[in-house]
C-alpha cells in the first residue's frame, strides 16, 4: 500500500475521499496555508494529521507520492521540490504555466528516477473509459476525426474578483479538458487555429479574457478535430446536450461520451446502436458530495491506475511530457486568438527549447 501526501485542500477534497476509500492508498497527511481548511478537511474525513508547511510533507521519509493540486503558477516548484525529495508526483491540470519551467523538471525526474503523473480525470469518468475501450477493440475503425467541448454557464464566476484578473483565462482552466481528449486520440497535433470573443455577458461583468472559443487542430497525418468552449451563457438541457462531450468519428463506427451524464453512445462496426447510462452504484462513486461539484470516483481510478503504475513499473499515461506538450498546445490557441493566424505547436516549444 502506497503512502500518499495532500497539497492543495480546495480540489484535493476529492483526492481525500479518492485515498480512503481504496484499497491501493494510504492518507499519510495533508497540507494547505490556510489552516481553517485544514481542520475543516481533518474534521470532515476524520483525518487530523495536517501541516500549514510544505516541508513538513516533503521531509516525511514515509510518504511516497504527493498529490498536488495548488494554483497553476505554483505547480513547477511544488513538483520541483516532490522530485528532489524523492517522491513520485500527481498534479492536477494543467500541469504548468510556463514552458521555460519544462526542461528543468524533465532533468530532475529522469534524474531522480520518480513518476510525474498529470491528473486529467476525465480520462477516468466512465464513459469515456468505456469509449477508450471500444476504440481499441476496434469497434469504430480507423479514426477519421475527433469532436469535443466544455459548454457550461460559469456567469457565477464572474462574481468573484479573481475571476476578472488579466491572469484568469478560461482557454486553460476549461478547455484543457476537451483539448486533452483530442491529444488522447490524436497526439500529434502540429497546428491548430482559432476564434474567440468576450461575450456580452463577460463584457459587462468585466472579464479580460475570451469566454467564447472555437478552434480547428491540424494533425501531422493530415486529420482534423475541433474543440470549443462557451462559459458564460444558459446552456441546453443535459438530456439534450452533456456540458462535456467527445464525439470519435471512425471508418466503420461513431462513439460519444458524455460528462456529467453517465451516458455513451456507440455505433459499431455491425451497424449496431445503442445507448449506455450507468446506475445509481456507479454515481454514488463518482459523486460523492454535494451538487456533483467535486470528481472524487475518477480521481480514485486515475490514483488506483498510478499506483499500479508504480507498482508494475510501468508508464502512467498523461506522463510528465505528455502534460508538457498539452501545454504547449493550449499555449498554440491562445497565440492563435491573439493574432488570429495559425500556429504550429513546434514554434511554442522551439521557443523555449523544449524537445518532447
Amino acid at each position: 500500500m502506497l503512502k500518499l501526501g495532500i497539497l492543495g485542500l480546495g480540489e484535493g477534497r476529492s483526492t481525500m475521499s479518492a485515498a480512503m476509500a481504496s484499497p491501493k492508498w494510504e492518507l499519510k497527511m495533508i497540507c494547505d496555508r490556510n489552516e481553517d481548511l485544514c481542520r475543516q478537511r481533518a474534521d470532515e474525513f476524520k483525518m487530523y494529521e495536517y501541516t500549514t508547511d510544505y516541508n513538513d510533507m516533503l521531509n516525511d521519509p514515509e510518504i511516497d507520492v504527493i498529490a498536488i493540486y495548488t494554483p497553476d503558477h505554483l505547480h513547477a516548484e511544488h513538483v520541483k521540490q516532490a522530485l528532489l525529495h524523492n517522491k513520485h508526483v500527481v498534479c492536477t491540470k494543467p500541469f504548468i504555466d510556463d514552458l521555460s519551467k519544462a526542461n528543468e523538471l524533465i532533468k530532475i525526474a529522469q534524474r531522480v528516477g520518480k513518476k510525474v503523473f498529470i491528473g486529467q480525470s476525465s480520462r477516468f469518468f466512465e464513459p469515456a473509459k468505456r469509449q477508450r475501450k471500444d476504440f481499441k477493440a476496434g469497434l469504430l475503425g480507423e479514426l477519421i476525426t475527433v469532436e469535443s467541448h466544455y459548454h457550461a454557464d460559469h456567469r457565477w464566476f464572474l462574481e468573484k474578483p479573481w475571476a476578472l484578473e488579466e491572469s484568469f483565462k478560461w482557454l486553460y482552466g476549461g478547455l484543457s479538458h476537451p483539448v486533452d481528449f483530442i491529444r488522447w486520440y490524436m497526439p500529434n497535433i502540429e497546428e491548430v487555429m482559432g476564434y474567440g470573443m468576450i461575450s456580452s455577458n463577460g463584457k459587462v461583468a468585466g472579464l479580460k479574457n475570451e469566454d467564447t472559443m472555437h478552434f480547428i487542430l491540424k494533425a501531422s497525418d493530415g486529420r482534423v478535430a475541433r474543440v470549443s468552449g462557451c462559459y458564460t451563457g444558459p446552456t441546453q438541457p443535459a438530456q439534450r446536450d452533456s456540458g462535456m462531450t467527445v464525439i470519435l468519428r471512425g471508418t466503420i463506427g461513431a462513439s460519444q461520451a458524455d460528462y456529467h451524464e453517465l451516458r455513451y453512445a456507440v455505433t459499431d462496426k455491425t451497424g449496431e446502436e445503442k445507448i449506455v447510462v450507468w446506475g445509481d452504484s456507479t454515481l454514488k462513486h463518482y459523486f460523492r458530495f454535494e451538487g456533483q461539484s467535486h470528481h472524487a470516483g475518477e480521481y480514485q481510478n486515475y490514483l488506483e491506475y498510478f499506483a499500479d503504475s508504480i507498482e508494475q513499473n510501468f508508464t502512467a499515461y498523461p506522463d510528465l511530457k505528455e502534460g508538457i506538450g498539452t501545454v504547449a498546445l493550449l499555449q498554440a490557441l491562445d497565440q492563435s486568438l491573439k493574432t488570429g493566424k495559425p500556429v504550429k505547436i513546434a514554434d511554442i516549444l522551439k521557443e523555449h527549447n523544449v524537445k518532447l
